[in-house]
């Protein structure tokens, strides 16, 4: 059964609120739903990589956390496209581990890390809502799986490399169907629709339906995350539209040019080519006329270069 309570959205609780300690129960739900062990938060560290700037309004919201055993847990949710996610994935994890080794430390040092990713775009092919990813090294020839001696405290163990190398998990949002049967379920059905059932046991939800609530805002708090709503209202309407006019008016013009060039010809293979070559124009048209009509929405280059692909020195000359 549902309520029709009013919850705040993950993306705001996770960059306002979830880093109080009082509501460390929400984030640890979700990790634990996700990892299927039990994890306890100690700390939430602070990085260059989760402090809020002014570019993080729409593009990334982040928490980084360090659990009971000492590991580093990384939350992040994406709103908007991104060209080269899976770089930046990378990227904050390697940047993660190497901040949390001092300098003439050893390796033994060295922290596992998790990176969980929520995003709320398309980022490829791909059916399920949940990915997980991991690393193993498996034999060539003989099929199994390599263990490796490592030194710790209590002297030489095996580990396998999965105890060791990063984890990542990609929750692709939209690609969640809407039926919540299982606790991972409900998770996404509060991601998607910010629905939480009123007789939930699922961890983290139970704490979610006390602590995000929207009527239990402070003013300044309901203002802010109402204008937080409103702006994200207004860069889906300018994305939706920059897409559906650069694409209606780059295309347009592109298979334009490719039929009269294949007409001007005068012959089939002509007309084929020059079509071919009108398509190939009018997608860079699109792109163009894309970046246009965010350029004139007052978008930031950032973050026209990674919805067009385009280049900043192509931007600047629009």
């Amino acid at each position: 059964m549902e309520v029709n309570e009013k919850y705040i959205r993950f993306d705001w609780a996770v960059k306002r609120m979830l880093r109080d300690k009082a509501n460390f129960a929400v984030l640890e739900g979700l990790i634990t739903v996700l990892t299927g062990e039990r994890v306890t938060i100690a700390e939430i560290l602070e990085s260059e990589g989760n402090q809020e700037n002014a570019s993080d309004k729409f593009n990334r919201v982040d928490i980084k956390a360090k659990n009971e055993c000492g590991d580093i847990i990384i939350v992040e949710v994406q709103l908007t496209r991104q060209l080269y996610y899976l770089r930046r994935i990378l990227y904050g994890v390697s940047k993660t581990i190497t901040e949390h080794i001092g300098l003439g430390e050893t390796y033994e040092e060295v922290k596992k890390v998790y990176s969980i990713n929520i995003v709320y775009f398309d980022l490829g092919q791909g059916s399920d809502y949940l990915y997980h990813g991991k690393t193993v090294f498996t034999g060539v020839h003989t099929g199994d799986l390599l263990k490796v001696n490592t030194r710790e405290k209590e002297g030489i163990k095996m580990r396998m490399p999965t105890d060791v190398f990063p984890e990542y998990y990609i929750v692709r949002v939209n690609e969640f169907n809407d039926v919540a049967r299982t606790p991972l379920e409900e998770w996404l059905d509060y991601l998607k629709n910010n629905r939480i059932k009123d007789d939930t046991c699922t961890p983290g939800l139970k704490e979610a339906r006390q602590r995000l609530l929207y009527m239990t805002m402070a003013d300044t708090d309901r203002k802010a995350y109402l204008a937080h709503m409103d702006n994200l209202r207004v860069q889906k309407d300018v994305l939706d539209t920059a897409k559906l006019e650069g694409l209606t008016e780059g295309r347009a013009e592109g298979r334009a040019e490719g039929h009269a060039e294949g007409l001007a010809e005068g012959r089939a293979e002509g007309l084929a080519e020059g079509l071919a070559e009108g398509i190939e124009k009018g997608i860079a048209k699109e792109k163009i006329a894309i970046a246009k009509n965010m350029k004139s929405a007052g978008l930031d280059v950032q973050s026209i270069m990674q919805f067009t692909g385009l280049i900043q020195e192509q931007i600047d000359r629009l």
